[in-house]
């Protein structure tokens, strides 16, 4: 070897040091004009240097200029092919060479491993098995062992493990790893575990690998055992725990586990502060998270886009909203799992307007959506009731494929059910390849909150008669139906069967939905004792479930008992002083509502104003009581006249309790004239083309007038009117609305 070729082998690995092509193929040029003949040795460097620089065409042409080719010559041009899947031409190469060692062999069956033909891959190693069995060494038999383990083969991984005997290689770590790997995947825990007891020698790798196996298995108990009992433990071994013990819902654990690493001075990478920042998110740790999120300033790792992406996640989940956006766009580098985070985060928090508009910034930021962001937006659509945008979304999961992932197929569902086309969330699912219990759930969930009691009972039984298990959320949903459709003793038979047939603990919805099945009927009494024997209070929702009741039904003193209970739970909720005051207003009980009045003033609980809007052609149009400053305040006014008259005429009489002052019946009827969701129907009425339904969303609930009222307008106008206000969706069609009269 000449003292000229090492000096540019020198200077080639100096070009493959600094990705330099331009300067590997300047000095390829002053070899060929300084030596006639190279030396194999330095066209090897050669070939391995256009290799690492990912120029193919030179490195063959390299090859091919060799007038003698040695083993490394055929070595390192095959190696190129296998590494980038060339499989055709790997193939040709390794069938030419004149004689093969352990490193083609190796590099043909990986070569076919890593592209998925794994057929091909097996059949290289039977053939080395037959024609080259001394060639076998500890890479060939790992090779094997991970495509074991990613094609789930247990016969073959089983004839590894036993050649792997046979061959001698047993206590090798490097081939223990793998095959613990493999056992531990293939959910042959067992197998590992004795595999790993029966090694004479164990390095920290494979300890590592045993703890993961053992958490994929949710054995938590023996994973802590065998960390505990580890001689040596590295950076990895800690956060294999903390992950697992996440993993496996001991998030609290695992936040204890990342202060013990941090105080024993271990080095913690992306993968541990992804790891106790979503335990912390799970506890909605704030403080501890905040924490942790100073310790990743302090180490250098706030520009990393996987940490950044978990304390977006984590503060989300913690419902700071505002510290997530400050540390997303605080991010230098952003991908679609960040964005995505961002996204879930406003969706979680009741921010749908910015999910969506975040979802087309990260579009014209030129990051294409997966389908668990595509998913997920639809799901914000679907809590804005936006069909419009949502069907552009359905064109979009048409248009790049993501209709077949059963994430944004079950999202769409969902969306076309709460905007009340239950004909279009039907047909997507009757057309879903696959179906899991979240399908089902959701087109169930859809019956039940327009009121079709007999389609969601049905769907429930069909779904336990192919034996599917339901979920707390298919039961708020069963029990929701029975609940509007009367089904009093079905639904109690219903709760009763959640925890004796189907092990599921209530949670304060499910007796929000028992409370609402027995007020709907008047019931209230029963009401009030399956309240005192629940095993917690009713949360805020259940309270004012039952104080709608005593409303609807004239119940002074349970309703007294409710908003008084209400009101502790909340002192600063208006809604339960507004619910008490319609109460007392109807009963004519005026000094009552003055007390009221004088409680919320000396608390300073204010009242929020009541808004609705309507989108129409991309913009959103709001309205408030007797509003002033639509430019189309003549034409919604003259059109709600012409609907009173005719809303008179068909029987319409003003619920003057929906008025809490004590004023002239004549001055009610003009305040109850012009609320705000009557005024946003009314411009639907006048600019949403006929045949297409007019979608309003308010900020409070209902009122009683303003909800008989549309009633009255949709059987007038024939249109179909969809009403989210600040308790549920109301779907009024044909002078009835889904939730029965009572939300």
């Amino acid at each position: 070897m000449s003292s000229s070729s090492n000096y540019y082998v020198s200077l080639l690995k100096l070009c493959c040091d600094s990705q330099n092509q331009t300067q590997a193929k300047k000095l390829h040029c002053l070899i060929l004009k300084t030596i006639t003949h190279p030396e194999t040795f330095l066209s090897n460097n050669l070939i391995s240097t256009y290799s690492k620089l990912g120029n193919l065409a030179y490195a063959h042409r390299v090859f091919d200029h060799i007038p003698q080719p040695n083993l490394f010559s055929w070595n390192a041009i095959l190696s190129i092919y296998s590494k980038l899947g060339r499989l055709s031409q790997m193939q040709q190469i390794f069938d030419l060479m004149p004689f093969r060692d352990g490193v083609s062999w190796n590099l043909a069956i990986s070569g076919y491993a890593n592209y998925g033909s794994s057929t091909d891959a097996v059949g290289v190693y039977k053939l080395m098995l037959k024609d080259a069995a001394m060639n076998l060494n500890q890479i060939t038999f790992s090779t094997m062992l991970i495509l074991c383990s990613n094609c789930l083969s247990m016969d073959l991984g089983r004839q590894i493990h036993g050649q792997i005997l046979k061959f001698g290689f047993g206590s090798y770590v490097f081939v223990g790893s793998p095959l613990l790997d493999m056992y531990a995947k293939l959910g042959l825990i067992y197998d590992a575990k004795r595999y790993y007891d029966e090694m004479p020698e164990r390095n920290v790798v494979m300890c590592n690998t045993m703890i993961i196996g053992l958490m994929r298995r949710g054995m938590v108990e023996e994973s802590k055992c065998l960390f505990h009992g580890l001689k040596e433990r590295d950076s990895i071994s800690w956060t294999t725990m903390i992950s697992g013990l996440m993993q496996n819902g001991m998030e609290r654990e695992a936040v204890d586990l990342f202060k013990e690493m941090r105080l024993a001075g271990f080095t913690m990478d992306q993968f541990t502060f992804g790891s106790v920042l979503t335990a912390c998110g799970s506890l909605l740790a704030l403080g501890e998270g905040k924490q942790i999120h100073a310790y990743v300033i302090r180490t250098d790792h706030k520009d990393n886009v996987f940490v950044g992406s978990a304390l977006v996640d984590m503060y989300s989940k913690c419902k700071s909203i505002k510290s997530a956006e400050t540390v997303f766009k605080r991010m230098t580098q952003k991908n679609v799992v960040s964005w995505t985070a961002m996204l879930v985060g406003y969706g979680q928090n009741g921010f749908s307007e910015e999910a969506v508009n975040i979802f087309f910034e990260m579009q014209r930021h030129g990051v294409e959506p997966d389908d668990f962001t595509l998913g997920s937006v639809i799901s914000s659509c679907a809590n804005l009731a936006s069909l419009e945008e949502g069907a552009q979304f359905h064109c979009q999961a048409l248009v790049s494929g993501f209709i077949s992932f059963i994430t944004v197929s079950n999202a769409l569902i969902t969306l076309y059910g709460k905007c009340g086309s239950m004909e279009d969330s039907y047909q997507l699912f009757v057309e879903m390849n696959t179906r899991d219990e979240v399908s089902w759930t959701a087109l169930l969930a859809g019956y039940a909150q327009f009121g079709k009691a007999n389609e969601t009972i049905d769907l429930f039984e069909r779904m336990l008669a192919i034996g599917l298990k339901p979920d707390g959320v298919t039961f708020i949903g069963v029990l929701s139906a029975c609940s509007r459709a009367g089904l009093v003793e079905q639904g109690l038979q219903y709760f009763e069967s959640m925890t004796k047939e189907h092990g599921i603990i209530p949670i304060p919805d499910h007796y929000t939905c028992i409370i609402d099945l027995l007020g709907r009927v008047g019931r209230l009494e029963e009401a009030r004792n399956f309240i005192n024997k629940m095993p917690c209070h009713p949360d805020v929702v259940g309270w004012a479930t039952l104080l709608s009741s005593c409303r609807v039904h004239g119940d002074m003193e349970i309703g007294k008992w409710a908003a008084d209970s209400l009101i502790e739970l909340e002192p600063q909720n208006p809604a339960s002083y507004v619910l008490l005051s319609s109460l007392y207003a109807a009963k004519g009980k005026w000094n009552k509502v003055a007390q009221l009045r004088r409680g919320m003033r000396d608390k300073r609980v204010k009242k929020e104003p009541g808004y609705s809007w309507i989108k129409y052609k991309g913009k959103v149009h709001v309205f408030s009581a007797d509003d002033q400053t639509s430019p189309f305040l003549g034409q919604i006014y003259a059109e709600l006249e012409k609907l009173n008259c005719k809303m008179i005429e068909e029987g319409y009489i003003p619920d003057m309790s929906s008025v809490l002052h004590d004023v002239e019946e004549s001055e009610k009827i003009k305040m109850l004239k012009h609320h705000s969701e009557k005024l946003a129907i009314a411009f639907g009425l006048i600019f949403v083309p006929p045949g297409l339904p007019i979608r309003v969303i308010k900020n409070l609930r209902f009122c009683g007038d303003c909800h008989n009222a549309t009633k009255f307008i949709s059987k007038i106008t024939q249109r179909e009117i969809l009403v989210r206000d600040a308790v549920r969706f109301h779907l009024f069609k044909k002078g009835t609305c889904s939730c029965g009269d009572f939300w």
